[in-house]
């Protein structure tokens, strides 16, 4: 976060040509412009409509108007109208906006979602009824990871993933995304705070709202639809379906209106970070550099016509979310590695990037849907991307040459990261590194301790299992501590004798 905010970016694309130079920097940051804005948000746009047309289903809102699904295409009507409401909301407002709007509208959407889980518990007879209803259908429904106790030991069916799909979202998305370093939506809103110390707050507020607070109210609600519908053949209509069977009319039209505030914020976000590519990246970097604030506004304005035009398309053809989420992912596999690496090693350039970020793509679209490369099993299909990818940059970067020394050290000079793959511009530029690698690697790990115990913790707790509760809030205090103790060290480490600031 403090990286990302001392780079003085606006979009992650932006951040090619300061890291790397010449031409193959501005070839690296067009792509990466075109690639995120328009495939990308597209796709984003579309799981996100298509999430909100299954609640317009539910809720019958057309046949209310006097539409009738045997002869008007429903579906298409609520990816219209939801398109039309996103470019008129976005049209109207601006990043600082959209920011403050979201910043409410979390918190309306986070208590829309607490009345659903409150009232689903209520129809199931409480917490300790669904505990019992779940223990008793299989003693795996609980279970934090899917593993099948007792005599028959194994992976349990009830995950609804195979294990090499679980597996890979746990040991390799992380760092094999393109978002593993922080990229994305996230930038901008640490690229726009006033200090470093408040990108890394604001950092750290998001998830902790994100991991420890909102999503156990969701898990809770998709647990009770279990209970009360079993035999529901599209899973993905559990969620409206459990608000217009457990709340009376006055709660569920605020809690429509909270999933309505989430839509809005979600895609209102998705658009103004594709047409930030688009207008900053694309149109003014290489189109008009010297372009006036209204004709930006204008190129803006069609940027997001056309991607809300690629997003209601996506979400029409398409009938689970979870497709578009999973084909997503798929797309943005395999260059997380030197996304991460760039940071740290100055040999990374721009070819080697480039390469990672196309190869990606194009093998994640290959084997998501093209006949006769396509990979049924999900999590076998993101291995195959990150070990193609992988070898595709790793030899592109071994047959190119480094960049330049006045470019890595224009970098360096700016960022000052740590570690010891900076050391020539360390020495070059006379600069100590602003960052204690080491340092930041333990404080990385006592944060997921801290994080994810106190996520499990509360589940614990919340789902009547004492022990398991209080397993998982000694671990997150047991990182709470580590990390309380590590952010008492010396930030940074001791500057060599003789060098410029020592």
């Amino acid at each position: 976060a403090r990286m990302w905010r001392r780079s003085e970016i606006v979009t992650d694309a932006a951040l090619s040509e300061l890291r790397y130079g010449g031409r193959p920097a501005a070839v690296l940051r067009g792509v990466k412009a075109f690639v995120f804005a328009v495939p990308m948000t597209c796709l984003g746009l579309g799981y996100t409509l298509l999430a909100m047309t299954k609640v317009i289903d539910v809720l019958q809102v057309w046949q209310g108007l006097g539409f009738d699904g045997t002869t008007h295409n429903l579906k298409l009507w609520s990816v219209l109208a939801l398109s039309a409401l996103v470019l008129v909301y976005a049209g109207l407002t601006s990043l600082w906006n959209v920011v403050s709007t979201d910043f409410f509208q979390f918190f309306l959407a986070l208590l829309g979602s607490l009345v659903v889980a409150i009232a689903s518990l209520n129809a199931v007879g409480g917490m300790g009824s669904l505990v019992d209803q779940l223990s008793t259908a299989s003693p795996d429904m609980l279970s934090f990871l899917p593993i099948r106790s007792g005599e028959s030991f194994g992976w349990s069916a009830l995950a609804g993933i195979p294990s090499g799909t679980f597996l890979a979202y746990v040991m390799l998305q992380w760092w094999s995304f393109r978002r593993s370093d922080g990229g994305g939506e996230f930038i901008q809103r640490l690229a726009s705070t006033q200090t470093e110390a408040e990108a890394e707050k604001a950092a750290w507020l998001f998830n902790c709202l994100h991991y420890g607070v909102r999503t156990w109210p969701w898990i809770v609600a998709a647990l009770a639809a279990v209970v009360l519908y079993p035999d529901l053949a599209d899973k993905e209509l559990g969620y409206p379906l459990l608000m217009v069977d457990t709340l009376p009319p006055i709660v569920l039209g605020l809690v429509v209106t909270s999933l309505i505030a989430a839509f809005l914020s979600t895609a209102s976000t998705l658009v103004n970070w594709g047409a930030s590519y688009l207008t900053t990246d694309l149109y003014r970097r290489f189109v008009g550099p010297q372009a006036t604030n209204g004709e930006l506004l204008i190129v803006g304005r069609l940027a997001s016509l056309v991607m809300m035009a690629g997003g209601g398309y996506a979400a029409f053809l398409t009938p689970e979310v979870g497709t578009l989420f999973r084909l997503t992912i798929a797309l943005g596999t395999g260059p997380g590695l030197v996304l991460i690496l760039r940071w740290f090693w100055w040999r990374i350039n721009a070819a080697a990037e480039l390469s990672a970020i196309i190869s990606g793509f194009v093998i994640g679209f290959l084997t998501s849907v093209a006949p006769g490369f396509a990979i049924a099993d999900f999590g076998a299909r993101l291995v195959v991307i990150t070990l193609a990818t992988t070898f595709v940059w790793v030899s592109t970067l071994l047959i190119t040459v480094p960049e330049s020394p006045e470019t890595l050290d224009r970098f360096y000079t700016k960022l000052r990261p740590g570690g010891p793959g900076w050391q020539q511009q360390q020495l070059r530029t006379g600069l100590r590194p602003l960052q204690n690698l080491g340092l930041e690697s333990q404080r990385v790990v006592a944060a997921v301790l801290l994080l994810f115990g106190s996520m499990f913790a509360v589940g614990g707790f919340l789902l009547l299992r004492s022990l398991s509760g209080w397993l998982y809030l000694l671990i997150a205090v047991g990182g709470g501590s580590w990390l309380r103790y590590l952010n008492r060290q010396p930030a940074f480490p001791m500057a060599r004798p003789g060098t410029e600031d020592g």
